[in-house]
């Protein structure tokens, strides 16, 4: 199963290096109002955080794209992520609008093939926070075979999902596919947590002036 996980970072990273804009002002803006480190800190591998699922034919994984989570994560991750969610911001937006909705709390999903031709329904992932039941309002393809709903094996299709902006990433939720799902989200949560304290204190480092000659 490791040979899945990094097969998705490496999707992540083609996809990202494909893409040539810059992190929104807003997210970054928020992040720093959040008490977050600066970009290029952060040491976190994204299996690490990310939720994942698996059934008999399907393996998933389900990352937030929330600014306080991929700020934490090592530097070639969250700029892929970051380049990633900023080159497809019209399509979002426009999903978004679709869905009747200003703004939206937006995911990574991952699909990845365990038996051959492996077929996953998209709208089957949803997701639980705080006694309340979400599903996607709206889904951007990042891969080509997306729409086949068909994955081989050692394959893997991906999307960004979009879910009611109320959702609380920073809180415990729990993910689930069909009768699969798990709650490891909280165990995420106190990992960014100690990640963060890290993080800032590495900054601080760097920051402060190096000690006169002797």
């Amino acid at each position: 199963m490791r040979r899945c996980w990094r097969s998705w970072t490496s999707l992540l990273a083609v996809l990202g290096t494909a893409c040539a804009a810059h992190r929104p002002a807003a997210a970054q803006r928020g992040a720093d109002a959040a008490g977050l480190p600066p970009a290029g800190v952060g040491t976190l591998r994204q299996d690490q955080v990310g939720v994942r699922l698996t059934t008999s034919a399907l393996a998933i994984r389900v990352l937030p794209l929330d600014e306080r989570v991929i700020r934490l994560l090592a530097p070639d991750a969250y700029r892929s992520l970051t380049e990633l969610r900023t080159s497809r911001a019209e399509e979002i937006a426009a999903a978004a609008r679709a869905a009747g909705l200003d703004s939206a709390t937006l995911f990574i999903v991952t699909f990845f093939g365990v038996q051959p031709q492996a077929r996953f329904n998209p709208d089957d992932l949803h997701l639980t926070s705080q006694g309340a039941f979400h599903r996607p309002m709206g889904i951007v393809p990042l891969t080509s075979g997306w729409s086949e709903s068909v994955v081989d094996q050692r394959q893997q299709v991906a999307a960004i999902y979009l879910f009611e902006p109320t959702l609380a990433v920073m809180r415990p939720f729990s993910v689930a596919y069909g009768a699969a799902s798990s709650g490891a989200w909280e165990e995420s949560l106190r990992l960014l947590g100690a990640e963060r304290a890290r993080a800032l204190a590495r900054a601080q480092q760097r920051t402060q002036p190096p000690p006169p000659p002797e």
